[in-house]
């Protein structure tokens, strides 16, 4: 397990694993070989003091070792001095779970973020020398064909190719148990019976058209991981898809996706 120097509960409390405990985590990963470390607790700024203490000490005693994070957009908005630390300890590259780029989804997702809050953040990041790797639920009831496409659209032109798992691009709404999206009138309507084996409520678009889109793209991605393909060959396939069923082309686009300058990663996507 990763190290986590932090831990929230949904009461609204909020606990701090001791920088002691986390740094003896870290030694002992090290001396097993470890060579970057991934801190994967969402709330990593919610206690920015103390993630900043032990990223320092992280840094003071293991210089060559690097590291990624996970934080919020709101946190990273919050707290982008502190940006600037984390490129000098040794962070490779910053998680955030941007959801969707639509305000509106957002909004109903209660992201506390905006559309225009993640260009700011990217922005941010990149100032400080720090890759963003933004995470999607690209398929939502609320998801259109040219939402669709309007996120591969900002992905290629913000040269992000890179930095977005092929994964993040087929991924589709989960609704749980007791999932606060069940309290939407617009919910309600879609989604069938319990599933008690999958442990979710299944649902289906309003407008048959953009299941099929995810079923096409969901292939797409299970068939390029098969053949170990590149991310920029794999959202060429996935831009040419959406293309071909908005029907248009938007070759400057595709041409930008082929191009994208090339960013770190984990070897296995992580579902934020």
């Amino acid at each position: 397990m990763p190290p986590l120097p932090t831990r929230s509960c949904y009461s609204g409390q909020f606990r701090i694993v001791s920088p002691e405990i986390v740094l003896a985590d870290i030694r002992q990963q090290v001396q097993a070989g470890a060579e970057h470390i991934t801190f994967g607790d969402p709330d990593f700024f919610n206690g920015i003091t103390h993630a900043l203490r032990i990223v320092d000490a992280l840094h003071a005693e293991y210089p060559t070792l690097t590291y990624d994070v996970t934080i919020k957009v709101e946190h990273l908005l919050r707290h982008n001095e502190a940006l600037t630390v984390l490129a000098r300890t040794g962070c490779l590259f910053i998680t955030s779970a941007v959801e969707s780029l639509d305000d509106q989804v957002l909004l109903k997702l209660e992201k506390g973020h905006t559309r225009s809050d993640f260009f700011r953040a990217l922005d941010l990041c990149a100032n400080a020398g720090l890759t963003l790797q933004p995470t999607f639920v690209p398929f939502t009831p609320w998801t259109t064909r040219e939402s669709y496409f309007d996120l591969l659209e900002t992905i290629a032109s913000r040269d992000l190719v890179a930095s977005v798992p092929s994964i993040q691009l087929a991924i589709r709404l989960l609704i749980p148990s007791r999932s606060r999206l069940l309290e939407l009138s617009e919910i309600a309507t879609l989604v069938g019976d319990f599933d008690s084996d999958k442990l979710i409520y299944p649902w289906h678009h309003s407008d048959p058209r953009t299941d099929t889109l995810a079923e096409h793209i969901s292939r797409i991605v299970a068939e390029a991981e098969k053949k170990r393909e590149s991310r920029s060959q794999t959202f060429e396939q996935i831009w040419e898809t959406a293309a071909e069923l908005q029907q248009t082309t938007h070759r400057e686009f595709r041409h930008a996706a082929s191009a994208s300058r090339p960013a770190p990663y984990l070897s296995e996507p992580w579902y934020c």
